[in-house]
């Protein structure tokens, strides 16, 4: 077994357990000196950070959400100047306005060393060469990879995502072992390589992956391994922390949340802590975080948690599969979607009714997203052109607040279905079985 840095990574759980605390008392107090948001949030419970003595203790601050990142927008949460930052990602938010996360040097390192420890868990090392299929730019899956896997002594071939003839061609012509992207790509891979009678197994090296960025299933993850005999190892994060964070490990029973960068509560509806192992929803705090605070941080995911050791010899918590969300976020090819955002685009539009659905599907496992909204009765083109402008317009916008392409349908006045009570915006038919 090989491990990035054994010592920690096979601590004691209760020495494990003791760090965490040192590190969430001193972040909590780093925070409550240096941001105005933070401070304000504990004083509105009469909390300082010398009360912190305790889990129960910690739990009376208030939780974080989303909407504290957008109320912030765009660098309001940042408590160190640009000067001491080295880079800014950018992702998608609940309303139109994006989430702006800030790195300093040391969060980037942290981000690095985290994936590197992962990567390592499953078996990446020197000796791979590794094909990074995610997005580079504004958000984190492409760098937060890529410098992980130059750390760890891989040899990086930064595709970044689509162009799917000449990843393959690459894919053939060099030594790749390792590739890194979303499951719903991993299969447009396999499906091209069956249409151009490409059989990965014996004409490529690839043997493993590492996947993530949007949902996906045990039977997934089997059926791409039958097809293709590649094994696809599953990660977790956010930009809100640094990006992805948290990976599966040669075991795949859990992703390992590493107890020295972050600590993961599993709290039901009441906000109430669940018990090891049961599901509830995911809150993050961050523990070396320099650039602004994540501290109580509800991400909306429901997953559960185990601090029991993995039979890889890690003693890390392992956070499960997720199952499912706390809020109306979506997650299509990678991009998180709320229906507000598709709201905003169809209330700048002056020819469409309030009115509009959302169904989600995914063939051959490739997400699919069709937007039906309504024209006004007075807005009616009588050329079919004219439509199709219309159409066009709703389609750019879209892409420009979603950063994602999508199927707008102009349905005639009064056609879409109306509710008495809360509308239900969204069906989703995707299957990941």
């Amino acid at each position: 077994m090989t491990f990035w840095n054994e010592e920690l990574e096979t601590m004691p759980a209760d020495k494990l357990k003791e760090m965490q605390f040192r590190l969430l008392q001193n972040e909590i107090k780093t925070m409550y000196g240096k941001s105005a948001f933070f401070r304000k949030r504990m004083d509105s419970v009469g909390l300082k950070p010398e009360d912190i003595t305790d889990m129960e203790q910690f739990r009376k601050i208030p939780c974080m959400k989303k909407t504290d990142l957008r109320d912030n927008y765009p660098d309001g949460l940042f408590v160190v100047p640009y000067d001491d930052l080295v880079r800014v990602h950018v992702s998608s938010g609940t309303t139109g306005k994006p989430t702006v996360a800030g790195y300093t040097q040391k969060d980037i390192d942290n981000w690095t060393e985290s994936l590197a420890r992962g990567m390592t868990s499953f078996g990446a090392g020197k000796k791979d060469v590794m094909q990074n299929m995610h997005g580079y730019g504004l958000f984190t899956g492409g760098l937060g990879v890529h410098y992980a896997g130059e750390r760890i002594g891989a040899t990086v071939i930064p595709t970044g995502v689509g162009n799917t003839d000449r990843q393959i061609q690459l894919m053939q012509d060099l030594p790749v072992t390792f590739l890194a992207g979303t499951p719903s790509y991993m299969f447009h891979i396999a499906d091209v390589c069956d249409q151009k009678g490409i059989d990965i197994r014996r004409d490529t090296k690839v043997r493993k992956a590492l996947c993530g960025g949007e949902p996906w299933s045990e039977s997934m993850r089997k059926k791409l391994y039958d097809r293709t005999g590649i094994k696809a190892y599953s990660c977790y994060g956010a930009s809100e922390f640094y990006g992805p964070m948290f990976l599966e490990c040669s075991e795949q029973a859990g992703m390992h949340v590493w107890a020295d960068l972050a600590l993961v509560e599993i709290l039901d509806k009441d906000g109430n802590p669940v018990p090891d192992g049961e599901q509830g929803e995911v809150v993050v705090t961050m523990l070396q975080k320099e650039a602004f605070p994540l501290i109580r941080y509800k991400i909306g995911d429901i997953s559960s948690i185990t601090w029991e050791k993995c039979k890889c010899g890690r003693t890390h918590p392992r956070l499960g599969r997720i199952t499912g969300r706390a809020d109306d976020m979506i997650v299509v090819r990678g991009i998180n979607v709320f229906p507000s955002q598709v709201e905003s685009v169809i209330g700048e539009m002056p020819f469409l009714a309030p009115f509009y659905h959302i169904t989600l599907t995914n063939p051959n496992y490739m997400d699919k997203m069709v937007v039906d909204v309504e024209i006004l009765p007075e807005c009616l083109p009588d050329m079919t052109d004219q439509l199709d402008r219309m159409t066009q317009q709703v389609v750019d916008r879209m892409k420009e607040i979603l950063n994602l392409k999508v199927v707008v349908k102009i349905n005639l006045p009064n056609t879409l279905e109306r509710c008495d009570g809360k509308s239900k915006h969204v069906t989703d038919n995707r299957s990941w079985d």
